[in-house]
């Protein structure tokens, strides 16, 4: 008996993937700052610390470790989304309300000028460094528009077939992007600048986040109907679907750890622990605020950014008006970071 419980106990110890340990994330700090106006997409620099956030019609630049503002974007009418190009020095700002571009100097944060005509309302919005273009994904067009990063020019753009939301690159020749009314993924040719597959989703409704393990080749997708969908990203084959909150609008991958993050607006971050290639399991659910639909994965410190404000009570639904959004209150935006 006490040799097959010394088996046992190592056997255990040995294969730690049979139980899918709690990582113990939770909120550590909250950054209070106040103003008014919605937000999306957040993108962070690990080496200058700076955390981007899109508010509407300008986009704060805040220090990730302090929270303390150091500068301001303006004129971004309708931000989106936020690329970095730091080899370029520049950054890159998808203006919906305008169809543009806005490109900023990344020492300085001063605008640097506009790309005009990039498509009807320009929502996610990455860097390739293998093309060294910036490539935008606009809603209403449905397309994506493709611009050489160092001189702001339009290089051409790929018709998609549907309502892009978000993207993700691999750097090396690839890209990803879900299609929220097909609930379909399309790998992108970005030097051919063409659709090379497309792939369903279903059971996913509505995708719109998406992360990537780029070593394993699996891409990870946020759906409206609360579940996280698991794809390989050379056949396209749907490996699993996880439960994950409501309202979830972005996701990410921690490839140190093997975490998956899906942040949902009723308030929850899902963690999705990779315990193989083929096997996923959803390791916690962090409770956070609601409206914390969008987020930043910090590889430097392995932290989630999130950012969400106080809401007031839902207006009934006008005419021709499905879901009406409640109102902001006033100086309650707030940056949630979620770690150890």
């Amino acid at each position: 008996m006490k040799t097959f419980l010394r088996s046992l106990f190592l056997t255990l110890l040995c294969c730690p993937i049979l139980f899918a340990a709690d990582p113990g994330l939770h909120i550590i700090k909250t950054y209070k700052l106040g103003g008014d106006g919605g937000w999306d997409y957040l993108k962070i620099d690990p080496e200058s610390r700076h955390l981007y956030i899109t508010r509407a019609t300008h986009v704060i630049v805040i220090d990730a470790d302090s929270g303390k503002p150091v500068g301001d974007i303006p004129d971004t009418p309708g931000a989106h989304g936020v690329a970095l190009a730091p080899d370029l020095g520049r950054g890159f700002v998808s203006n919906g309300r305008e169809g543009t571009v806005s490109i900023f100097d990344l020492t300085t944060l001063k605008p640097i000028s506009k790309v005009a005509a990039v498509g009807q309302n320009p929502d996610a919005i990455l860097f390739d460094p293998a093309t060294k273009l910036v490539f935008t994904f606009n809603g209403r067009s449905q397309d994506s528009t493709a611009i050489n990063a160092a001189t702001g020019e339009i290089v051409g753009k790929i018709p998609l077939g549907g309502k892009p939301e978000f993207a993700v690159s691999t750097g090396e020749g690839e890209i990803f992007v879900n299609l929220e009314d097909k609930s379909e993924l399309l790998a992108l040719d970005p030097k051919g600048l063409k659709v090379k597959s497309r792939w369903p989703l279903a059971p996913c409704e509505e995708p719109s986040g998406l992360a990537m393990d780029i070593k394993n080749r699996r891409l990870f997708s946020g759906c409206d109907n609360k579940m996280m969908t698991v794809v390989d990203a050379d056949s396209g084959k749907l490996i699993t679907t996880l439960p994950i909150g409501d309202g979830v609008d972005a996701n990410g991958f921690d490839p140190d750890s093997g975490l998956a993050f899906a942040s949902c607006g009723e308030g929850v971050l899902t963690v999705v622990n990779e315990d193989s290639p083929d096997k996923f399991t959803v390791a916690q659910n962090v409770t956070t605020q609601r409206g914390a639909r969008t987020m930043a994965f910090d590889p430097k410190t392995h932290q989630i950014f999130l950012v969400t404000a106080k809401f007031g009570p839902t207006p009934a639904a006008k005419p021709g008006q499905e879901r009406p959004r409640p109102p902001i209150l006033p100086d309650t935006f707030v940056v949630l970071v979620v770690g150890k």
